[in-house]
């Protein structure tokens, strides 16, 4: 009898234990098919039922919900997707269409391929251009060539080598190379974040968000997952052991970092500092999407106020803007056109703590940076000192020196008490020159190195001038 009991129970025991099995391989299959971004909807396995499926906790998949399939330029390649069991926490409809409203203006934009398929890639270790990133033309140089100038402050004054002057630019190796692109985008978003935080955006396989009908998803931004820091250096080891989310090829690894800077320094404050205008931080036109001031000052000075570059930021709603302008940054900034050639930028930007500048001249960016922190402490070392150039193009194979010999303390001086009453500048001369006359006028990168050193002349010792 009691045997008789115990087969009795045996039987269903077994089949629940298959059962259990079975669903355990389905789980199985459905997390490889979401790895590649096939994922099936919870309504094909439990129809009618409330669950939120395999997803990280708080993850939504309605029933009926079916992912988009991605565009090609679009696809996230199955290395760089990180499993939501990692922590942090998932975006949600409500961050997404802020963040879409303060890029584009609206929630419909998308980004272009080109921005897509923007990451940070570096030239070949070990080359003259080993500290160099990749770029193409377009938008996304601005936002490459800023992250540029922090990785060259990583190599040049903070890194411990042996080696000295630009040698310690083109002795990097590939683990170096990484380790200079963490501490770069560690040391901007902890700007961003006042110095107190930092937010870094990663790619799950799942999808966070349920598109609207206000809301136009591109099967990228769905699936942004958010961790936040509250040391600097937990954050750099972070983007360190996942740097290839930001650095290999349609790893969307720029526009992961825009995301994270803008989350470093959290919605709320970032529409404070654009001053409640309905300028958006991206401007798109005929299919370009551009950068604007107010993206290259957050990515400079932590804040994307419009008017911080050029001196003219008032004081805002928490107390930031003139104070704040004031302060030297270890990165600077250097802008020439001959359209805006009296648009100044902020004396604290012209002159960083580090010899290091942002450039745009004539609307294109690009580096530019000495090998001595002394040049902009001591006067006496402007009489004469070299600067290197760094343009971004394909076109430049080897980093371009520069020999500029300044005008000294007195020779200012004396400029200054002998022709007080003309007020001239070189570039008013330049404007006065026939076009056409070829070699008169000066090169834009000479007119932008002279907004820092009034009257330097540039020689370029022996390399075709070129930008």
């Amino acid at each position: 009898m009691i045997g008789d009991q115990e087969a009795e129970h045996t039987v269903p025991r077994t089949e629940i234990q298959e059962i259990v099995s079975k669903i355990s391989d389905l789980n199985k299959w459905r997390n490889v098919f979401s790895f590649h971004s096939l994922e099936i909807s919870n309504s094909t396995h439990q129809q009618g039922n409330g669950s939120t499926g395999n997803g990280a906790p708080g993850a939504r998949e309605p029933s009926g919900l079916q992912p988009q399939v991605p565009l090609p330029c679009s696809a996230i390649p199955e290395p760089l997707l990180i499993s939501p069991d990692t922590g942090g926490r998932p975006i949600s409809l409500e961050m997404a269409m802020e963040l879409r409203k303060l890029l584009f203006g609206n929630v419909s934009q998308l980004f272009s391929c080109e921005w897509a398929k923007a990451c940070f890639r570096f030239h070949e270790p070990y080359s003259d251009l080993a500290y160099a990133l990749e770029t193409e033309k377009g938008g996304t140089r601005a936002i490459l060539m800023a992250v540029q100038a922090y990785i060259i402050k990583y190599l040049l004054f903070i890194r411990t080598t042996e080696y000295t002057h630009l040698e310690r630019l083109c002795r990097v190796s590939h683990q170096e190379q990484g380790e200079a692109l963490a501490a770069a985008l560690a040391d901007t978003l902890w700007a961003a974040g006042g110095g107190g935080r930092a937010v870094i955006c990663l790619v799950t396989a799942a999808i966070y968000v349920v598109p609207s009908s206000n809301y136009k998803a591109d099967n990228f931004t769905e699936r942004i997952h958010l961790f936040e820091f509250t040391e600097k250096a937990a954050a750099q080891e972070f983007i360190l052991g996942h740097i290839n989310c930001f650095k290999d090829e349609r790893s969307h690894g720029v526009i992961l970092f825009l995301y994270s800077l803008l989350f470093s320094r959290t919605l709320e404050r970032v529409q404070e500092d654009l001053d409640c205008t309905a300028t958006p931080l991206l401007n798109c036109s005929f299919g370009n999407i551009t950068c604007t001031q107010a993206t290259l000052s957050l990515l400079l000075t932590g804040r994307a106020s419009p008017h911080e570059l050029d001196g003219s930021q008032e004081l805002g709603p928490r107390g930031e803007g003139i104070e704040a302008g004031q302060q030297r940054g270890s990165v600077g900034y250097l802008r020439w056109s001959r359209a805006q050639a009296e648009q100044q930028v902020c004396p604290s930007l012209r002159t960083p703590r580090l010899p290091i500048w942002l450039c745009s001249i004539t609307g294109r960016h690009s580096v530019l940076f000495g090998t001595d922190s002394q040049i902009l402490s001591d006067w006496k070392r402007e009489r004469v000192f070299h600067l290197y150039f760094y343009n971004g193009q394909l076109e430049q194979t080897k980093t371009a020196c520069l020999t500029i010999e300044g005008l000294g303390f007195l020779d200012i001086l004396f400029t200054c008490v002998s022709f007080s009453d003309t007020h001239s500048h070189h570039w008013e001369e330049d404007q006065s020159e026939d076009p056409s006359s070829p070699g008169k006028r000066r090169l834009s990168v000479e007119m932008a190195i002279r907004t820092k050193w009034a009257g330097a002349t540039v020689s370029w010792n022996g390399t075709d001038p070129f930008f």
